[in-house]
């Protein structure tokens, strides 16, 4: 039996189809219930304050659809689609949903679906275990861009600049933007190559060029020095 357990939201605008979904939840071991909304305007939210696993999502619901919904979250968890209609399979799949099950739902059906968002899942954690080893050496890490992980060079990497909730990893070839924070860097990137010089930058010590009044040059970007992190920029500087 696998050691991984999923936790699930169910959203459905009717209750007896959402009772169905979490008797369901309840009879397979490697599931458990995070919850469950009729109304999709109160699940968006909750999906943006409660992340879970896997989202049991029905298709037709008023105010907002599942695929309407699907499209207002930024990371969505695996979903499985369930709806009265085979229409909607289509969109289902450009979503990139785990399955697509049709009303009423049978327990046999479910399973094969709920099997396949823990492969997909023991599958990214495995992943995940092998390219932490790789990546020891301190010459690379995977970020997650939109829905696929990324392989960023460390030796690549310019500087990063929080902007909002996210941070803007700007390498030789590209601007990669990732939903993290600013100490999430700082826990994943080498300390021997990158030093904060501000609450919003981030820099690759073998890209700077020149300090002068607070103000670094790293590759032809102006980057400024915050007072709290000038000590310690001048410290890694003076090592070269």
């Amino acid at each position: 039996m696998s050691a991984s357990v999923l936790s699930c939201l169910v959203v459905d605008d009717d209750p007896l189809s959402v009772q169905v979904v979490l008797n369901c939840i309840n009879n397979t071991p490697f599931l458990t219930a995070a919850g469950s909304y009729t109304n999709p305007v109160e699940a968006a939210e909750a999906l943006r304050t409660q992340p879970v696993d896997l989202l049991f999502l029905d298709v037709e619901m008023p105010l907002m659809s599942g695929i309407e919904l699907l499209r207002t979250l930024q990371h969505p968890p695996l979903v499985v689609l369930i709806t009265s209609s085979k229409d909607y399979a289509v969109q289902a799949f450009e979503h990139a949903v785990v399955d697509y099950l049709v009303k009423p739902v049978s327990y046999a059906r479910f399973l094969q679906a709920a099997q396949k968002a823990l492969e997909m899942t023991e599958r990214q954690a495995s992943a995940g275990a092998e390219n932490i080893e790789a990546a020891a050496n301190n010459e690379f890490t995977f970020v997650k861009v939109d829905n696929k992980l990324v392989r960023v060079s460390f030796a690549d990497v310019r500087y990063v600049e929080a902007l909002g909730d996210y941070v803007h990893i700007i390498t030789k070839q590209s601007k990669l933007i990732v939903y993290s924070t600013m100490k999430g860097v700082e826990e994943k990137f080498p300390s021997n190559q990158f030093v904060r010089v501000h609450r919003s930058f981030i820099v690759n010590v073998n890209h700077i060029q020149a300090l002068e009044d607070n103000m670094l040059t790293v590759e032809g970007k102006q980057i400024p020095v915050g007072q709290t992190y000038l000590r310690d920029v001048m410290q890694r500087l003076n090592k070269f």
